[in-house]
């Protein structure tokens, strides 16, 4: 059974919380503000695989998210970077969170710097208050390699859970990549050594 990580970042009210909520209760839940982190666990199946799914919610990161990213980088294996799309506050901190997530990964991952990412503008229902346009998230994303979508925790569990269906299918992908590199590597090392050892032997024949 594979064992997907991800974690949620995004400004005070966001709706990140709400967004992942959403996702696993099919429920919705009204702002709230949260001082804890918090650690969810989901099993679900996706394309046909089981899976143990775990979402990492830290509590919400304003301009000194640095500190969140702190934390062990290579723990997630994708991120959700969500902002209000009534907030241009919220947007501006998610370009910050994607570029420190790359920064993060240099220099934590030693050359695994790509890591899926869905950049997330919540709040869709509040299109009268729009302040961020979609085709601005939709130029980020694709500025960043990353996937967008926008949604609306308080309407939609639908459209949510497409989100995760599809960053929960980059991560598969690329960890099937990982281990696949990890097994030709070792394969290589392994012919190395046998040659190694038996052409010496032959030389000393």
């Amino acid at each position: 059974m594979n064992d997907v990580k991800l974690a949620l970042l995004g400004s005070p009210g966001a709706g990140k919380s709400a967004v992942l909520v959403r996702f696993l209760t099919r429920r919705f839940i009204g702002e709230y503000a949260s001082n804890a982190n918090s650690l969810y666990h989901k099993r679900l199946s996706v394309d046909g695989r089981q899976l143990n799914l775990e979402v990492f919610d830290p509590c919400s990161q304003g301009s000194g998210a640095r500190r969140v990213l702190e934390e062990p980088m290579d723990w997630a294996d994708g991120f959700l970077v969500v902002y209000n799309i009534s907030d241009r506050a919220s947007f501006s901190n998610a370009k910050t969170l994607l570029r420190q997530i790359r920064e993060a990964r240099v220099e934590h991952c030693k050359g695994e710097v790509e890591v899926p990412v869905c950049l997330v503008g919540n709040k869709q229902d509040l299109c009268h208050a729009r302040q961020v346009p979609a085709d601005e998230g939709r130029c980020l994303a694709q500025e960043n390699r990353c996937l967008f979508q926008e949604v609306s925790a308080a309407e939609s569990y639908q459209d949510i859970s497409i989100l995760f269906t599809q960053l929960i299918r980059q991560v598969l992908e690329q960890l099937k990549q990982r281990a696949d590199r990890r097994r030709y590597s070792g394969s290589r090392s392994m012919a190395k050594l046998i040659t190694n050892v038996f052409g010496k032997r032959r030389k000393s024949v």
